[in-house]
């Protein structure tokens, strides 16, 4: 039966924004980001990282620096009892390798996921810091935040002018979980058929 999914994406957004981040050495999550992970599990989401990494593009990193850099990231998630059940990156940019479908905001990488992992998109949320990542996650069908961490304060201000909003601006991933969870159970004493 397919399920919800809550897509997030890493830089700015479960991590401190690092330029093109590939060493373990420079990793550092956002403060809360392994309990809202790990609130998310218990609810019964699945979590999904989707990430543009266009520094493979450029050549200042590879693939192999990326799946390590992932298999870290979810050791160190998994100490604090937090999983994510799927990472996606894309590994293009338009001035390198041309266009592509998985680059956000284009939904390539939310759509794979969705297929490979039986997710129920018009469920689903995702959580971000730019304009990019939202519009990957409407372009999907889902419900989308805005979180204020990585580039997020400087997106708010650009998107106050936009004709499509999130659905929430919220100050960090820890936040954006709060609203979600606080959304679904509106919508379960709404409905309370539509279990998570």
């Amino acid at each position: 039966m397919p399920r919800p999914a809550v897509f997030l994406d890493r830089d700015g957004t479960l991590n401190v924004e690092v330029n093109y981040l590939h060493r373990i050495a420079d990793l550092e999550l956002i403060p809360g980001a392994a309990d809202a992970i790990r609130r998310l599990n218990q609810a019964g989401y699945l979590v999904v990282v989707v990430t543009n990494q266009a520094g493979i593009a450029r050549g200042f990193f590879d693939v192999e620096a990326v799946t390590v850099l992932h298999a870290h990231l979810a050791a160190v998630l998994a100490s604090d009892g937090a999983r994510v059940d799927a990472f996606y990156f894309c590994p293009h940019h338009p001035e390198f390798t041309g266009t592509c479908a998985c680059r956000k905001p284009e939904p390539g990488m939310l759509l794979q996921a969705a297929a490979e992992h039986g997710i129920e998109l018009s469920r689903s949320w995702l959580i971000g810091d730019t304009a990019g990542d939202l519009g990957a996650g409407v372009a999907a069908g889902c419900r989308t935040v805005l979180v204020r961490t990585g580039y997020g304060s400087r997106m708010e201000a650009q998107l106050a002018e936009a004709s499509r909003q999130p659905e929430a601006v919220v100050d960090d991933i820890g936040a954006a979980v709060r609203y979600i969870l606080a959304a679904e159970r509106r919508n379960h004493e709404a409905d309370p058929v539509a279990l998570v």
